[in-house]
């Protein structure tokens, strides 16, 4: 499965159902952060998450418990939810290519 530039709209390497770019890497899953635009969402919860923690703890440090608790659960939420996310796509991607979330592999 090789990239023909061309083939025109009709290719066989469809970036959305199997994100690995063969003909650029050797590597499996180089840069599939960046092609594979399923794991942004989640990537912008755990952004989003970090941003909150940081507020939170400003809250907490200036006094406001109520707006640092707010801020808390709303940290956990984002940082739950986001890398909840990217582990689910991670785990589609994986059974494309007939393997578990678990496998081993090293670069």
């Amino acid at each position: 499965m090789t990239y023909q530039p061309d083939n025109g709209p009709s290719r066989e390497l469809d970036s959305e159902h199997h994100p690995q770019d063969d003909a650029h890497t050797m590597r499996n899953h180089a840069g599939e952060a960046i092609t594979d635009s399923r794991n942004w969402p989640g990537y912008i919860l755990i952004a989003a998450g970090i941003a909150v923690l940081g507020l939170t703890l400003v809250a907490a440090g200036y006094g406001f418990e109520g707006w640092a608790l707010i801020g808390g659960i709303a940290c956990v939420l984002c940082l739950a939810l986001g890398a909840a996310l990217v582990l689910l796509e991670r785990r589609r991607v994986k059974a494309l290519e007939g393997k578990e979330l678990t496998d081993q592999e090293g670069h």
